[in-house]
């Protein structure tokens, strides 16, 4: 083991100054990339795909994931053998996980309102699932069940009616999606897995492909969701014209605000734990305590060389996405974190209850001591897929509310028209639409 610390964290200094939201967004460490730069690359992809459908895609399996499948659909008793050989301590741990977030997606599913704006005039919201999903599980540098939990089941509560999840071929399990995965499909009730995965996989599910006998047929989506890599990504952007998607998602990032109550060892822990995710997962401390900021540098250096992912959590935390970000007070530092709108961000202060209430912009909060960002990976019973990049400060998590479409349902009555047909007259003459308004009298007059 090296002496040397080799993590070490970047400081980024801003005590005795009062930055604005536009300095902050300059000056904070901040990652991403550029799917400009890959389209080149994605886009002849998703057109072959378009053009050839299963046969495209396949190829595109061998090239980049070293397996041709035997099919894109894996069979029910693959599916089923995977459950089968999954550790039963495993198989109760995701069985608990399904549980929890799925009791928290079933309480906050959206419902219908009406409302009655005048006598015989009624406006109805109503929430209509979305047709058709496809949920993408990632198979790079880990094995993502969670992900499978985090996409299927709000598109379940919502009341989705038909949906595909698509995950990489593993060459090392038979060209098919790795076990866990499918079993984690299998305790959900999901019947329909695609083994494909990359850009590939999202050009399919937004085209399919209806050759070949019809129970052969791979039946198109109206949705994607779920996170992947920066070809997944620009794959989504191509298609977003033709099916809907939740976002645009950047490398996973941690914001932690903490004050000198806060434990480095913990701390420590959890920007390490954020950063084994990936090269580019993004682990940040913002805090008022010069004396926590060098202890959790310690702890970091002292713990991440233990770490089964060391290499990885290295080139993460040394990277400019990373860092620690020194501000006066708690009051700076609530600026900070909101003006950063981290995807995680846990709250390690005196009353962390009340100061998590302050804070405008994030995926999801993380309040205390006792709630890591772990727990919500699994099994806290929140979401996962979150928004990065900044995007909390517009953008929410996925939800029961990604997987629903609001139509407003207007009915009124010939009194209630009559009532506001004036109104409507002299807006669509101010418009300079006179026919909108010829629409309304025609029903009360001889035109």
């Amino acid at each position: 083991m090296s002496e040397t610390p080799l993590a070490t964290l970047a400081i980024t200094d801003l005590r005795g100054t009062t930055p604005t939201v536009s300095q902050l967004r300059r000056a904070l460490p901040r990652g991403g990339t550029d799917i400009d730069s890959v389209l080149p690359v994605v886009a002849p992809v998703v057109e072959d795909v378009k053009q050839r459908g299963v046969a495209a895609a396949l190829d595109y399996c061998e090239k980049f994931d070293r397996v041709r499948p035997a099919a894109v659909r894996v069979p029910a008793d693959v599916i089923d053998a995977a459950l089968d050989t999954l550790n039963p301590e495993v198989i109760a741990a995701l069985e608990e996980a399904i549980r929890r977030v799925r009791a928290v997606h079933s309480a906050t599913k959206p419902t219908d309102t009406s409302v009655t704006v005048s006598d015989g005039g009624v406006v109805r919201e109503k929430f209509i699932p979305i047709s058709r999903v496809g949920l993408y599980v990632p198979g790079g540098n880990a094995v993502y069940p969670s992900s499978v939990i985090m996409n299927v089941v709000p598109a379940q509560e919502a009341g989705v009616g038909s949906l595909v999840v698509a995950s990489p071929p593993q060459a090392d399990h038979g060209g098919w999606p790795h076990p866990t995965i499918l079993a984690a499909a299998k305790l959900l009730g999901v019947e329909e897995v695609w083994a494909v995965g990359g850009a590939q996989a999202v050009a399919l599910m937004a085209y399919g492909d209806e050759t070949g006998a019809p129970e052969e047929h791979l039946v198109p989506v109206d949705m994607i969701t779920g996170p992947g890599n920066i070809f997944v990504t620009a794959a989504k952007r191509l298609c977003r014209s033709v099916v809907g998607i939740d976002s645009e998602a950047g490398p996973t990032e941690i914001a932690i605000l903490a004050d000198n109550t806060a434990d480095p060892v913990c701390v420590a822990y959890d920007l390490i734990s954020q950063a084994e995710h990936d090269v580019l997962a993004a682990s940040v401390l913002v805090t008022d305590s010069e004396d926590l900021a060098h202890a959790v540098q310690a702890e970091v250096a002292q713990r991440y060389q233990v770490t089964l992912n060391a290499d990885r959590v290295a080139e993460a935390l040394t990277g400019s996405q990373s860092g620690i970000v020194l501000v006066d007070d708690l009051e700076a530092g609530i600026r900070v974190v909101d003006a950063y709108a981290a995807e995680h961000l846990e709250i390690h202060t005196a009353d962390a209850e009340a100061v998590a209430e302050r804070i405008t912009n994030a995926g999801a909060i993380f309040i205390g001591h006792y709630s890591p960002v772990p727990l919500g990976d699994y099994a806290a019973g929140s979401n996962h897929v979150l928004p990065t990049s900044g995007s909390a400060r517009y953008s929410s998590g996925l939800s029961t509310h990604t997987f629903l479409k609001a139509v407003h349902m207007i009915s009124y009555d010939e009194a209630a028209l009559k009532d506001i047909a004036d109104t409507v007259v002299t807006l669509a003459d101010a418009e300079q639409l006179p026919a909108h308004g010829e629409a309304i009298r025609a029903r009360f007059e001889t035109l």
